[in-house]
């Protein structure tokens, strides 16, 4: 699709109801007119379907798609199913978040209150030759109600539900003299946590609390002047986001024909023993909305957000100049308890990511060529700091459960959980985690981890960027060019601090092979000092669009577009993703060996048992993205159609393996791999530089179509089939062999991206008699098919079709000076997973592994626990309105 859609779009109505007239390429036109692939959605749409921030955009919008785990800080948007995974404050999301015109460097920290919402847009495909920053997936623009000179304005609403929901916001707009007007917006809400807690006297996690402010200032002296100055402040205190045990509760095993053969899990029974006290689905359910937590333990979710912009648009004759600064500052401080259930296995009080963005953007506009031709030239700086610590520990049930683990490993016939060391094998044969500690002069594991380490990331990006369209035929055939150049660096520090000693000393003992039980918290990282080799990434990038659009009639529009998108590399912000070192000496004969060659390998490789900081580099994320469309105006009904195929080099996927997470870039191989990327082996599979091609495709159609068929009556109809997958052959980042825990990717859909997905609203506003009073009858519904919730694609995590409805009735007054509102959310209470993940440390393997044939090397048996992050159950309540 086409680059040519800009971040303020401003939405004009004309005296025809059904005709919308946008600036999405810095000229007024009809929105049917412009050869861009766009949802664009009203504040008054979004306040029927109760949408308070970005996630209920998916209700609206159905190529879009928000979702999240374990912290709203980390929910991700995908676009056409492409998107970025937000466990990793490393990677920036592969669909842009602007809101009034600022770029926010992740979507979860869009995800916030935005108050008063004049419009939000969705742009699907690569963004950039009319943008500050670029994306590879597309955007979401949101632009709140600003200042107005014509008079003084208040409007508020106070809104009661269940689950203790409060919601209280206001907004206040003042004249201060015929060139200065002033606004003020503020929202708090409250809401309890829609998990049931089955821990004695701890909070019910997934609850809502929240308030934001905003203060507005407009100034415009004359027509040819107008600057907006904002300033606003947020901050969040929650106990957010909490998995639940998920089904399948199960063990499995290869059977004789190859076959899967499932039992009754053998983990779980260990499990419930030593007190995790799982909320067991039952009766074939998907999971409970009910868990149990560690005590002292909650997931908190803290964050302050706050910055101030200004956008200042000048008229200089023929020129128009447009200028937005911006400061912006967000701290998220995050508790989780890492296990997920009521044992003290991994536990951490304050995970801290701030991030703080300067941004300045210059865009110069006109027409040349007795107005044939409309020029823009625009440059973007932006400069971001990046801060990240952590405090993750091993729990007071660590070591207990880690010598399960472990005995189960040596010897499961001889597991007693009853034993010190969870096993009757004598201790000379297995002395348990304390036992080693001692005989390495270490410290035991439980209350060891992570004691502050952190990371440091400053990065610089400036870019220049064209977008022009010339009038061929007039008013029958434009052609649209545009480039954009952009450099980027980054450069990282880490300072690493952990006091899990037993890690590195286990490395140089005989057991070295239950390492990754007494490494889950790496403490044989290494710190990077500032300049060390490997610290710095930088590169400069090529971008642009081209697009021919052709009007055979007044009403009918038809486009074809080519464009190029990119998205900087950088570092995975994960000290577990070092190397971990070996030992030439303290192993077995077979170990030491293999230590020895793998020593061998050059520095600065991945995979050579030095702790480096190229360990933790990705590449860019490039797409090469080709579209056509038809749009079609017709009184009382317009059609918008678009054909789209995206095709993404060094896709950037971050996914969790169990343990922890893994950050590489998937490509395929123009040569056969044999099976190699399907097997159980990460020395296999590689492929040449100069035989790589792009790893992912999405390819499919967009169908959107609003109907008027009668006064105060409105339809609108979505539809968007995306067949967004991965191809086979597949490598990892450099050509590097693709890790055993992505083994199922390979020509598979990606994660979360459902092939065929439906929106539908209905709305019904009647006048009721002659007495002034209106009325409202709303109802919408997103359908959506199949997909798997799991960036690694185990088959457990499959989310089946689904449909949620929401719906809204209310009567207002003359003029709308009040109004009350009955709504309702997810009104058939569907129970539905947004991101399905391995329970940390509690099992292993999956139906597919087992399903393989043993020569690839797969795992023949598996009893992993999966934990589910629900959905929202169903809301309701009532709101009531004023305005004056």
């Amino acid at each position: 699709m086409a680059q040519d859609a800009a971040p303020q779009a401003d939405v004009v109505e004309t005296g025809d109801a059904d005709e919308i007239i946008v600036t999405a390429t810095r000229r007024s036109e009809v929105l049917s007119d412009v050869p861009i692939a766009v949802s664009a959605v009203t504040g008054e749409a979004l306040e029927k379907t109760g949408a308070t921030d970005v996630r209920a955009l998916n209700q609206v919008a159905p190529s879009l798609l928000v979702s999240g785990a374990t912290s709203e800080v980390n929910f991700t948007a995908r676009i056409r199913g492409i998107g970025t995974v937000g466990e990793n404050a490393g990677l920036e999301s592969s669909v842009g978040l602007f809101i009034d015109g600022v770029y926010r460097s992740r979507t979860g920290v869009g995800l916030t209150e935005l108050g008063d919402i004049e419009r939000v847009e969705v742009l699907r495909g690569p963004q950039g030759t009319l943008f500050g920053r670029n994306s590879t997936a597309g955007l979401i623009n949101i632009v709140t109600k600003g200042p107005d000179l014509s008079g003084f304005q208040a409007k508020g609403s106070a809104t009661y539900g269940n689950y203790d929901y409060w919601r209280v916001d206001g907004a206040v707009n003042a004249p201060l003299s015929e060139t200065i007007a002033a606004r003020l917006d503020g929202v708090w809400m409250k809401r309890d946590g829609y998990l049931k807690q089955a821990t004695p006297g701890e909070p019910r996690p997934n609850d809502r609390n929240r308030f934001l402010l905003r203060g507005q200032l407009l100034f415009q002296p004359n027509d040819d002047m107008k600057l907006r100055l904002i300033a606003d402040y947020g901050e969040h205190d929650e106990n957010c986001c909490a998995g639940v045990l998920m089904s399948p509760v199960r063990s499995l095993a290869r059977g004789t024909d190859g076959f899967p053969v499932s039992s009754a899990n053998t983990l779980l029974p260990l499990l419930q023993a030593l007190g995790a006290n799982y909320q067991i689905p039952t009766n074939g359910e998907l999971l409970l909305r009910q868990t149990a937590t560690t005590k002292g333990v909650p997931y908190r979710a803290d964050s302050k957000d706050w910055g101030v912009s200004g956008e200042l648009s000048w008229k200089l004759g023929e020129i128009n100049v447009t200028a937005i600064t911006a400061y912006r500052n967000y701290l998220n401080q995050q508790g989780q308890d890492g296990d997920f259930q009521a044992m003290d296995i991994l536990r951490r009080e304050d995970l801290d990511r701030h991030f703080r963005l300067f941004t300045q953007e210059l865009r110069v506009q006109g027409e040349a060529l007795d107005g044939r031709l409309n020029w823009l030239f625009g440059g973007y700086y932006a400069n971001e700091k990046l801060f990240v610590d952590d405090d993750i520990k091993y729990g007071a049930d660590y070591e207990r459960y880690a010598n399960c683990l472990a005995a189960s490993a040596l010897s499961a016939a001889n597991l007693n959980p009853a034993s010190a060391t969870c096993s009757n094998l004598p201790v000379t044969s297995w002395p348990g985690f304390q036992g080693l500690a001692t005989l390495t002069g270490s410290a035991r594991l439980n209350g060891t981890g992570n004691n502050g380490a952190n990371f440091f990331q400053q990065s610089e990006n400036y870019a220049f960027f064209t977008h022009n369209t010339f009038d061929l035929v007039e008013d029958k055939l434009k052609l649209t060019l545009g480039a954009r150049y952009t450099h980027e660096t980054k450069d990282l520090t880490g300072q690493s601090n952990f006091t899990n000693s037993l890690c590195p000393a286990i490395l140089a003992t005989p057991f070295q092979s239950l390492a990754s039980i007494a490494c889950v918290i790496n403490g044989a990282a290494v710190s990077l000092p500032k300049g060390s080799a490997g610290t710095h990434f930088g590169e400069g990038q090529w971008t642009g669009t081209a697009v021919l659009s052709y009007k055979p009639t007044d009403d009918l529009l038809v486009y074809g577009s080519a464009s190029k998108g990119y998205k900087a590399g950088g570092f995975n912000l994960d000290y577990s993703a070092l190397d971990r070192p070996c030992s030439i000496v303290g192993g077995s004969a077979a170990q030491n060996a293999a230590c020895v060659a793998t020593l061998a390998r050059p520095a600065l490789t991945p995979g050579n048992a030095r702790p480096e900081a190229t360990d933790l580099q990705f590449a860019s994320e490039k797409v090469d993205a080709f579209e056509v469309g038809v749009k079609y105006n017709g009184r009382g009904f317009d059609l918008n159609v678009a054909a789209f195929y995206q095709r993404y080099s060094n896709y950037q996927l971050n996914t969790y393996n169990g343990v922890n997470f893994e950050v590489t870039n998937i490509q395929a191989c123009k040569d056969s791999l044999a099976g190699a990327d399907i097997d159980g082996s990460a020395a296999t599979g590689a492929c040449a530089a100069n035989r790589l091609k792009p790893g992912v495709t999405s390819k499919g159609f967009e169908i959107e179509a609003f109907l008027k068929p009668a006064r105060n009556f409105g339809v609108n109809l979505g539809f968007t089939y995306a067949d967004t997958k991965y191809a086979k052959d597949l490598v990892g980042t450099a050509g590097r062999p693709l890790s055993p825990v992505l083994f199922q990717l390979p020509g598979r859909a990606v994660s979360n991206a459902p092939k065929y997905v439906m929106t539908a609203g209905v709305s019904w506003t009647p006048d009721i008699g002659s007495t002034g009073l209106t009325g409202l009858v709303y109802f919408d519904t997103r359908m959506q098919s199949d997909t798997n919730t799991g960036s690694d694609l185990d088959m457990e995590k499959i989310q089946d079709a689904y449909a949620l409805f929401n719906g809204r009735i209310g009567i207002y007054g003359p003029n709308k000076r009040w109004g009350v509102e009955l709504w309702g959310q997810n009104l058939l209470n569907k129970k539905y997973q947004m991101i399905g993940a391995d329970m940390p440390l509690q099992g292993s393997g999956t139906f597919n592994a087992v399903a393989s044939p043993a020569s690839t090397g797969l795992a023949g048996t598996a009893n992993q626990l999966f934990e589910g992050f629900a959905g929202e159950p169903r809301t309701w309540g009532a709101t009531v309105k004023f305005s004056y």
